[in-house]
């Protein structure tokens, strides 16, 4: 799938950034994959807390920036990690080919560390008033 917005920086211009279902274009959305990624681990339950809480921290400083599309994609980023965490929980090496009799404490523990803070972003009022925005404005 392509982007309208690969190659573009989204903070210059965030009428190029579509928000998508789920994690879509999280990969692209430049300069803030750059600012993110480096912030992205959801190893072990301790990694996951750290991660979590520097990412949610990005967040409220785009949200003090008026920055849509940053609090979009720090949220993404977060649901990411909860999903990616799920699923190493529920298979070796997270591949769905090989499920494991048990889930992964330490996984699931990660997931839930992401979870928390990915409803949080999710659920901001000022993050869902910026969304609606750039909605009417955008797409």
């Amino acid at each position: 799938m392509s982007y309208p917005y690969d190659g573009v920086d989204l903070r210059e211009h965030p009428e190029a950034y579509r928000i998508g279902r789920g994690e879509q274009g999280v990969f692209h959305a430049e300069p803030y994959k750059g600012e993110l990624l480096p912030l992205w681990s959801f190893k072990t339950e301790e990694a996951a807390r750290d991660s979590s809480g520097k990412i949610y921290a990005k967040f409220e400083e785009y949200r003090s920036a008026g920055d849509f599309v940053g609090m979009d994609v720090a949220r993404k980023y977060l649901q990411m990690g909860w999903t990616r965490a799920r699923r190493y929980a529920k298979y070796e090496g997270g591949k769905k080919s090989k499920p494991r009799e048990r889930e992964d404490p330490e996984k699931s523990r990660a997931a839930e560390v992401f979870r928390e803070k990915w409803r949080a972003a999710a659920e901001d009022e000022e993050y869902l008033r910026l969304k609606k925005e750039h909605q009417r404005r955008n797409e």
